[in-house]
């Protein structure tokens, strides 16, 4: 990860986020979902000039590792990956709407947190689907 410049800003703006569906469905299990899930967050890091380091798409979250145009604030990141996806996904799953009411796909929650290069590897290796992950339900 380098620092990246704008005219008037120069830094890093990378973070790792997690969010979850609405009311503890786990839409992701099934397998085009997730596949289109995982295709509409990175139209959004494609037209807003986000690099995704990582993304790993989990039954019951979303992982990301991103980096952000300096400009970018947290919050609007989020919306337009959570709203967008969300958007889409129940566009192209009409069936899905019988268990979000609302439209409302993903939960209000959300986690985030700024990773410098000290600790963008241990994020990476966080992610990494190759991780095996514990089902504590």
């Amino acid at each position: 990860m380098d620092l990246r410049s704008t005219r008037h800003a120069f830094g890093q703006n990378a973070f790792h986020f997690v969010w979850k569906p609405k009311y503890a469905k786990d839409p992701m299990k099934f397998i085009g979902i997730r596949a289109d899930c995982e295709r509409f967050i990175r139209e959004v890091a494609e037209k807003y000039r986000f690099s995704i380091y990582e993304l790993h798409i989990a039954v019951d979250h979303i992982y990301l590792f991103v980096e952000m145009p300096p400009t970018m604030s947290v919050s609007k990141a989020l919306q337009l990956f959570k709203g967008y996806s969300a958007f889409k996904l129940l566009h192209k799953h009409p069936w899905l709407r019988k268990h979000f009411r609302k439209g409302h796909f993903w939960s209000l929650g959300k986690f985030f947190r700024s990773v410098d290069n000290t600790t963008s590897e241990a994020v990476k290796h966080h992610i990494s689907p190759s991780q095996p992950w514990v089902d504590l339900s």
